[in-house]
């Protein structure tokens, strides 16, 4: 059976430490602790303090002035990985936790889940083809030497990386090694973590280059596991869950994500707020229950990026520069059903096309996969495609030689309906809503992802009324937009009141507009 090994890395907040210490260990489990040297000396005497009676617990041999992006993490993780391999020779496994970290499962929960395969959990990315590093510097972290902090010594930092590049001093990396990057939360077989104090006894090379890279606790554990375990014995992902905001920030979790964060497929989280002592005291005692059973949904990052962008104004790009003064033609009719139901507006579609043989394009600003020509490879991507939005739309125009062009969106695409209805060309617009029952929303969030097939039923119900007043703010956007042309074909009007819609949309007679109205299952799920 599985036996954890935690290297805690932590600089304050004494009795939290002592705390999760004892939490750990009561279940028969083991931790290491560096408590950085920049914190006082009273806070680390008051954990060796509260823990001395705890034969499961060891300090790392060193304590030393830890700063983010140095070497000093790293070598505060060796410093307690070293003394963890010393005093627990039956440990199996090696898990980084910071203070902030806390567990989503039980003990039995994690034990029998690092028993079940035998590999390395760690995000280990190719540093230079993978898109892990969004802004900043990327080759410049590891071709240059980084002696300074950038976060306290700001201008020494960039002094030292300018100079070098001026001087062209740029160093090699070690020729045997492929950098890799990744989250700094890892677990390890204890196997692994020999192997890795053994290459930092052999290699002092390589030490010597991540000595001096930026922000090394990403890539230094990542690249020499990659280095030295097999691929197949390599699981390229965390067992901590943690998010970001879209500024790079990480999410902090409080007493009420206790139902959401048990439902993700991880052992640990982070960050835990200091303030949320219930949400830690619930799961400090879920750590140490054995009749614990979990529901694995894995849906939380879906749905904070659906919660968190909620209300959120100005978060669309602007009109490109390129694209201020373009038109799709003032002799053209761009006419576009909007629907949420995508099905809905297909069928429509289809049964337009059938009757009216007019060109109808389906949503592609939202389906990567919609059917269109060849345009010359703008129509590849959705990014492509909503980036030139004008461009396609009147490269569509030319390729049917027409006039007359209808497509579908999303009522979430609120810039593309401004773009377009603002435009010179003439545009109507035909809203459908439809009727939502529960079941349908449930399903609509289980194939967005914010819920999946183990999501318990509390938790949907609590996400329903927030999923349908979303839907209707969309409608209530485009109410408060005041479109030109704009008409509503409601599911709930009687259907004889469709045709008269259909024939002012299309600008075709009525006895056509009845014949496409004539569809029977129009609005079936």
């Amino acid at each position: 059976m599985a036996k954890i090994a935690f290297i805690l890395l932590c600089h304050k907040d004494p009795e939290a430490i002592v705390r999760q210490a004892r939490m750990l260990t009561a279940a028969g489990d083991y931790i290491a602790i560096h408590f950085d040297a920049s914190a006082s000396s009273e806070g680390f005497a008051q954990i060796r303090e509260g823990l001395a009676d705890d034969p499961n617990v060891v300090f790392a041999s060193k304590r030393i002035r830890c700063g983010w992006g140095e070497w000093s993490l790293v070598q505060a993780t060796l410093h307690a990985v070293e003394a963890a391999l010393d005093a627990f020779p039956r440990a199996t496994h090696f898990y980084m936790l910071s203070g902030d970290c806390a567990p989503i499962k039980s003990a039995r929960f994690a034990h029998a889940f690092l028993d079940n395969r035998d590999v390395d959990y760690i995000e280990s990315f190719d540093y230079f083809e993978s898109d892990w590093i969004k802004t900043g510097m990327k080759v410049e972290r590891l071709i240059y030497r980084h002696f300074f902090n950038e976060r306290t010594q700001r201008r020494r930092f960039y002094t030292a990386f300018e100079l070098q590049k001026r001087l062209r001093l740029t160093r090699s990396i070690p020729r045997d090694i492929q950098v890799q990057i990744g989250s700094q939360w890892w677990c390890l077989r204890r196997r692994t973590v020999e192997w890795i104090v053994d290459f930092t006894r052999k290699r002092r090379d390589v030490m010597r280059f991540f000595r001096t890279t930026w922000i090394p606790d990403e890539t230094f554990f990542q690249t020499l596991v990659r280095h030295l375990v097999p691929e197949i014995e390599i699981e390229t992902r965390t067992l901590t869950f943690l998010m970001f905001t879209d500024y790079g920030m990480p999410v902090t979790f409080y007493n009420d994500h206790y139902d959401m964060l048990l439902n993700q497929d991880y052992l640990f989280a982070r960050k835990i707020s200091p303030e949320a002592l219930d949400l830690k005291r619930r799961l400090g005692a879920l750590y140490n229950n054995e009749d614990a059973a979990f529901n694995i949904s894995n849906e939380g990052r879906s749905l904070f990026k659906f919660l968190a962008a909620r209300g959120r104004e100005g978060r669309r790009f602007a009109r490109r520069f390129w694209e201020a003064e373009s038109t799709l033609g003032r002799e053209r009719e761009l006419m576009i059903v909007v629907c949420k139901k995508w099905h809905v507006a297909k069928r429509l579609l289809a049964r337009i096309r059938q009757v009216t043989n007019l060109p109808a394009i389906e949503y592609l600003f939202n389906e990567e996969t919609t059917k269109l020509p060849d345009l010359g490879g703008l129509q590849a991507t959705l990014a492509k495609r909503t980036r030139h939005r004008r461009a396609i739309m009147r490269m569509l125009f030319d390729y049917y030689g027409t006039d007359r062009l209808i497509v579908c969106m999303d009522p979430g695409n609120m810039d593309l309906l401004r773009d377009f209805c603002n435009d010179r060309a003439r545009t109507r617009l035909l809203e459908v809503q439809c009727n939502f029952t529960d079941d349908y929303l449930i399903g609509h969030a289980r194939r967005v992802g914010l819920a999946g097939e183990q999501t318990p039923r509390e938790t949907l119900a609590r996400l329903l009324p927030t999923i349908r007043g979303d839907i209707t703010h969309e409608c209530d956007r485009i109410r408060d937009a005041e479109f030109d042309n704009h008409l509503i074909l409601r599911e709930s009007d009687g259907r004889d009141q469709h045709p008269d819609l259909l024939a002012r949309f299309l600008d075709i007679p009525r006895e056509k507009a009845q014949e496409i109205a004539q569809l029977d299952h129009l609005f079936a799920d």
